[in-house]
């Protein structure tokens, strides 16, 4: 580690907030306990994640990318793990591009875990939406259940890159306080772990939803998750695009904000919502490593 300070800035999609370490070189070392105390709520900066930005060809993970998409989202859940995508990040990730002067308005491609992703970013000014083709959503067959205590329902099988289970529920204080991970069953269907949403019925394609995200806890918003919520409610409601010809939106709620997610004929899911940067400085060399 350096003995350098280390720049990070904060940001939030939709009030799903991360710690921002750029890194273009990929210099710095970010082990999953360097990781966890930098999103430490109480202790560090805080955060629900954080996201490592990295040009693609200094990373052995994106170098395969490079050719396609220049910069490279190292995704790291809160307790240091690491994570195919996360679509609220992606989001913020572009907007710190933009802000530090790296890129411009219209079209980005990020490479991600969970494959490039292609962003549209909007003239407009700072904080305002983003676009972020998410690619399309796999629907592993077999049927899946979750619970939060006494409670189980059926859950639809989402993946956007990330593993997800949608459940419809009645209320959503039915899923508990979700502090801990809901659970699954059978463990087959998750072998990683899951993503657990719980969703209610707004009015015509306009559901609300909490999330028990992965590695991190209820968390303000979850923008793949929100895609997978989408996904599932165009199967139940009959509105498939790839049946009906036509693209299909849903307006999907979250404790944080409201993203608009729109699945296309081709498969194609297309997320849009804000992007917000608040804060930067310095992390203190001293304080990532105290002396002894």
């Amino acid at each position: 580690m350096s003995n350098s300070p280390i720049a990070f800035l904060k940001g939030h999609g939709t009030e799903n907030d991360f710690v921002i370490v750029p890194d273009p070189d990929n210099s710095i070392d970010l082990p999953p306990s360097l990781v966890a105390k930098l999103c430490d709520r109480r202790a560090g900066i805080g955060g629900d994640g954080l996201l490592h930005v990295v040009r693609s060809a200094e990373h052995p993970e994106a170098r395969a990318a490079a050719g396609t998409a220049e910069w490279f989202m190292d995704y790291r859940n809160a307790d240091g793990s690491i994570a195919e995508m996360c679509g609220n990040g992606v989001r913020v990730f572009a907007h710190y591009l933009q802000r530090a002067g790296l890129v411009g308005e219209g079209d980005l491609a990020v490479a991600t875990r969970g494959g490039v992703k292609r962003v549209h970013i909007a003239k407009t000014e700072a904080g305002g939406d983003i676009t972020v083709s998410m690619g399309r959503a796999l629907l592993p067959g077999g049927d899946v259940t979750v619970s939060a205590g006494a409670r189980e329902w059926p859950a639809r099988n989402v993946n956007m890159g990330n593993p997800h289970a949608v459940a419809f529920v009645d209320d959503l204080d039915h899923a508990g306080d979700l502090f801990t991970a809901p659970s699954f069953s059978p463990a087959s269907a998750y072998p990683k772990g899951v993503n657990v949403e719980f969703v209610v019925d707004r009015g015509p394609r306009h559901v609300a939803m909490r999330v028990h995200e992965r590695g991190s806890g209820e968390t303000r918003s979850c923008g793949t998750g929100a895609c997978a919520v989408a996904v599932a409610a165009a199967r139940r409601d009959g509105t498939d695009p790839a049946v009906t010809g036509e693209p299909v939106t849903y307006t999907v709620d979250l404790p944080g904000g409201r993203l608009v997610i729109t699945e296309q004929p081709d498969g194609a899911v297309e997320m849009t919502g804000p992007a917000v940067i608040v804060a930067e400085g310095t992390i203190a060399p001293d304080w990532i490593t105290p002396a002894p």
